[in-house]
């Protein structure tokens, strides 16, 4: 209570005693002579001293210094400052090593804290612009307040979140990963079950319908629906710890279960909606087999990502030798870079053998931390290529329709973003 009560006394007595010994001139005259004043402000600073205020007998010794460097006073300031500094420096020697262990046991939590305070914040400037788009707001008033208010009120929600329940990283993945995939699935459901379509035609022509599917406000209702049951599942899965390794595994399961069934559906010849719906399913398995198997397999977050890594150079290879041959057939196409892609994974699960042993040796708190998601499928920063799922950004565009050119929102995907 007596150190409380100190630190809530201490900015009031610096303020009391400042303007004590501060130089008032009333009728030409100096109440306090500068020696006088050094004096007072040495005692009070051996008090802070003496009570185990070492940062604020600090700042007033200094302050003795800098402001009454003539006076005999100021060189007895300089010594006490000279022997606190020598004491710290002592105490900080004589534990060392605990002092790292603390540092790198919270390292991991904070960096875990910040990652959901920033994704929270970016989330909460979403729903600012997602909830007026929802019930169809064509004003923008409505966009300008859910952005002022969104950003703020998604940081303090994480904030809190953060503050009362020190999440662990893979609680904080399975949350970002789940608004994240579940937004997606929101969009790509939207689509398969043509929610929002209507039927459009032109009275003064005869047989000129078709059918419009710019239901802006099914989009954004489905997309907020399916991020908000993504956080809510990813909140539950979290509540059992969720390892590193899992929530690393879940996220490229996602990526490379969304991969090969593109790949595999333009294979067997599906289109439209059976296609979009093969993709949203092969994704989901990839998420749930990434996350169920990385257990039982015994991989690291280390592991998964050089398996990854080494898959995508195989993809890439194989789009290289699509611009090389340029194959009309568009089977051929795809299935080469899908073949390079299996064969990159192949070689990558075979060239990273160890690395889990290294991982466990090392332990949870020494291995690298991935980088937050970014909102593009890839991202390549400080010579390292992260793989996450993409977020969706939203645009408004001219488009031509029969009846003439109408601004439209636009849903789009980032698919890769580079910082040099």
């Amino acid at each position: 209570m007596r150190s409380l009560l100190a630190a809530l006394l201490t900015p009031a007595a610096l303020t009391v005693v400042l303007l004590c010994v501060a130089p008032s001139q009333g009728a030409g005259q100096t109440q306090l002579s500068h020696a006088d004043s050094a004096a007072v402000l040495l005692e009070v600073a051996r008090q802070f001293e003496a009570e185990g205020s070492t940062a604020v007998a600090q700042a007033l010794y200094q302050r003795i210094i800098d402001r009454f460097g003539s006076t005999p006073v100021a060189a007895r300031a300089e010594a006490a400052l000279t022997r606190l500094a020598e004491q710290l420096a002592e105490q900080r020697a004589r534990e060392p090593a605990s002092a790292a262990s603390r540092a790198a046991s919270a390292e991991p939590g904070r960096r875990a804290s910040v990652e959901l305070q920033v994704w929270s914040t970016l989330y909460g400037l979403w729903l600012g612009v997602a909830l007026p788009a929802s019930f169809g707001a064509d004003q923008s008033e409505p966009y300008g307040l859910g952005l002022l208010l969104g950003g703020p009120a998604g940081y303090l929600t994480g904030r809190t979140v953060a503050r009362r329940l020190d999440p662990s990283w893979g609680q904080v993945r399975a949350i970002t990963l789940g608004g994240s995939w579940g937004t997606w699935q929101g969009f790509g459901w939207r689509e398969v079950l043509d929610l929002g379509v209507e039927e459009v035609c032109v009275s003064d022509l005869e047989d000129t319908c078709w059918e419009s599917d710019q239901g802006d406000e099914e989009i954004f209702a489905t997309m907020l629906a399916g991020g908000l049951v993504g956080i809510a599942a990813g909140a539950l899965l979290g509540r059992n710890d969720v390892s590193p390794a899992s929530a690393t595994g879940a996220n490229f399961g996602s990526l490379w279960g969304t991969w090969l069934g593109t790949a595999t559906g333009v294979l067997v010849d599906l289109e439209g909606d059976d296609l979009l719906a093969t993709v949203l399913l092969a994704g989901n398995a990839g998420l749930a087999a990434g996350a169920l198997g990385t257990p039982r397999l015994g991989w690291s977050q280390d592991r998964w990502r050089l398996v990854s890594i080494a898959g995508v150079l195989g993809g890439l290879a194989g789009l290289g030798i699509d611009l090389l041959i340029e194959p009309d057939d568009e089977k051929v196409a795809i299935g080469i870079p899908l073949a390079g892609s299996l064969a990159g994974l192949g070689v990558g699960m075979v060239t990273s053998r160890g690395t889990d042993a290294v991982a466990a040796a090392a332990g949870p708190d020494r291995q690298p931390m991935p980088a937050a998601p970014s909102g593009a499928l890839a991202q390549w920063r400080d010579g390292r290529l992260d793989l996450a799922p993409p977020a969706p950004v939203l645009r408004r565009m001219a488009l031509d329709t029969p009846v003439g050119p109408q601004l439209r929102t636009v849903v789009g995907i980032e698919l890769f973003r580079a910082i040099f």
